[in-house]
C-alpha cells in the first residue's frame, strides 16, 4: 500500500505554481524533446517538431477543457457557464485534448504538405513520456479516485481507506509504454507502427482503467473515454496492419 502524498502547490522562492500544471508543462517539453529527437532518425526537420509541439499543446489544453465541459458535466456549467471559461479550475480531458490535437495536425499537416505517417510516427514517441510525467501531477492532486481495493499499488487515502489512485496508474502506464517502444526499436519497424502501437496500447489501458473510476459520468455503463477508446484500438490495430501491407 502507498502512503497519502498531496501536493497541490510547489514554491520557489517568491514563485507559487500549481503542481499538475507544473508536471503537465514538464511532460510536454521532455515529451516534446524526445520526439525532436526521434525526428532526426525518422529525417523530418527537428525544428518543425517545436514548431508543431507549440499549437498541439494549446489545442490539447483548449480541447480537454470543452471536451470536460460539454460531455462529463454539461449540466453544471450551463448553470455556471462562466467557470467554463476559467482555466485555474479543475476539469480537463485528455482525450478531448487528443482529439483537438488530432485535428490541429491534420490541418498543419495539409497546410505544409507533409506525409502524415512519418510525422505521426515521430510525435508519437513524445507522448508515453510526457504522459507519464505529466500524471504524476494527476497522482499529486488525487483527482482521479478509484473503488476500495487492498491490492500493492492502492493508495491510503485520508480517511482510512485504501484506492485505486488512477492518476498513478496513469503515469505508471505513460512510462511502460514508453519502455515498451524503447523495446521494439531494437529493430526497423515499418512506417505507421508506432502510431498504431500507441493507440493500440494507450486505448487499451484506459477501456481497461476507467472501470475502476468512481467519479466519471457514464453512458450505457461506460465512460465517455472508454467509448473513444473503443474504435482507437480498432484504429490503431488497422494502422499497422495496412502499413504494414502496403510496404
Amino acid at each position: 500500500m502507498i502512503p497519502w502524498i498531496e501536493s497541490q502547490f510547489i514554491q520557489l522562492g517568491p514563485i507559487t505554481l500549481r503542481t499538475w500544471g507544473t508536471f503537465v508543462a514538464c511532460g510536454f517539453i521532455i515529451g516534446a524533446w524526445t520526439a525532436a529527437r526521434r525526428a532526426k532518425k525518422n529525417n523530418v526537420d527537428p525544428k518543425k517538431v517545436w514548431d508543431i509541439s507549440i499549437w498541439l499543446f494549446m489545442a490539447a489544453f483548449i480541447g480537454a477543457r470543452i471536451f470536460h465541459v460539454f460531455v462529463y458535466e454539461p449540466g453544471y456549467y450551463l448553470m455556471h457557464p462562466w467557470e467554463a471559461l476559467d482555466p485555474r479550475l479543475p476539469g480537463y480531458a485528455i482525450y478531448g485534448g487528443f482529439i483537438a490535437c488530432a485535428i490541429t495536425f491534420l490541418v498543419w499537416i495539409k497546410k505544409n504538405s507533409l506525409d502524415f505517417i512519418q510525422w505521426a510516427d515521430t510525435l508519437i514517441w513524445g507522448l508515453p513520456i510526457g504522459c507519464g510525467i505529466g500524471r504524476i501531477g494527476c497522482f499529486l492532486i488525487h483527482d482521479h479516485p478509484g473503488t476500495l481495493s487492498n491490492s500493492l499499488l492502492t493508495v491510503n487515502y485520508p480517511d482510512g481507506q485504501s484506492r485505486h489512485d488512477l492518476g498513478l496508474y496513469l503515469s505508471i502506464t505513460g512510462f511502460v509504454i514508453a519502455l515498451i517502444f524503447l523495446f521494439f526499436d531494437r529493430k526497423v519497424r515499418h512506417p505507421g507502427f508506432w502510431f498504431g502501437l500507441f493507440l493500440i496500447l494507450d486505448s487499451a489501458s484506459r477501456l481497461w482503467l476507467d472501470f475502476y473510476r468512481i467519479a466519471d459520468v457514464r453512458y450505457s455503463g461506460l465512460t465517455p473515454t472508454q467509448w473513444i477508446t473503443i474504435p482507437l484500438i480498432v484504429t490503431g490495430c488497422w494502422i499497422i496492419s495496412r502499413t504494414k501491407t502496403k510496404k
